[in-house]
């Protein structure tokens, strides 16, 4: 009689497979509880691996947090990519502003593990985090549109970055509420995205402070 193999009833994964499989897992952790959600322990079980199989592809929780840190970045500047070449009587600056904030509002998950958590500071160089959160900045200079003076766009792209950061923090820890509830966050992102236009402009058509403009 033959003798029969026992299958074995874990998810089982291609050489590769098993990277993948759990940068996606961490993202939807992430995406539920923020990076603090991101634990491997847990992912392994979720996944129907063994404790050791993760860290054959991660060297800790720190790699881990890095890789799915790097794709959620790169989901993001598709998303920012998508905006800014849409058609719209909305500047570019505009559109990538109003996406980020979206972003930020919809996936705050996400959103914290990419902006809010010290992953980036304790990533190397030359890590695909790096890379990825560059290519971020590059998109939101093209959509500033400006002429590169000095260093003055990237001056004026932090500070675009500064605010949509502080407005998306604000709200989620509930400060946009009462009395500052009155001036809405999409209005507030107007005026800076106004605000940064008029500087970005050559002096002498700096005649007039910025009023927000019905498209910006």
């Amino acid at each position: 009689m033959p003798t029969h193999v026992a299958r074995n009833t874990r998810s089982t994964y291609h050489h590769g497979d098993l990277r993948d499989a759990l940068v996606k897992a961490a993202m939807q952790a992430a995406e539920r509880g923020g990076p603090e959600a991101i634990n491997i322990s847990a992912l392994s079980k979720k996944l129907g691996v063994s404790q050791p199989a993760p860290y054959r592809h991660f060297a800790d929780r720190e790699a881990l947090l890095q890789a799915a840190t790097a794709e959620a970045f790169r989901q993001f500047n598709a998303l920012m990519r998508e905006a800014i070449a849409g058609a719209s009587p909305r500047s570019k600056l505009s559109r990538f502003a109003r996406a980020a904030l979206d972003f930020g509002l919809q996936r705050h998950g996400i959103y914290r593990l990419m902006f809010a958590s010290r992953t980036m500071a304790c990533a190397p160089e030359d890590n695909e985090l790096h890379q990825a959160s560059h290519e971020t900045f590059d998109l939101l200079l093209e959509a500033l549109e400006s002429p590169a003076v000095g260093r003055s766009r990237e001056r004026h792209a932090l500070q675009i970055w500064a605010a949509l950061h502080g407005v998306v923090m604000l709200d989620e820890q509930g400060l946009l509420a009462g009395r500052a509830a009155h001036v809405m966050r999409e209005e507030l992102l107007d005026d800076f995205v106004a605000q940064v236009k008029w500087a970005c402009r050559s002096p002498s058509k700096r005649r007039e402070r910025p009023a927000r403009a019905r498209h910006l």
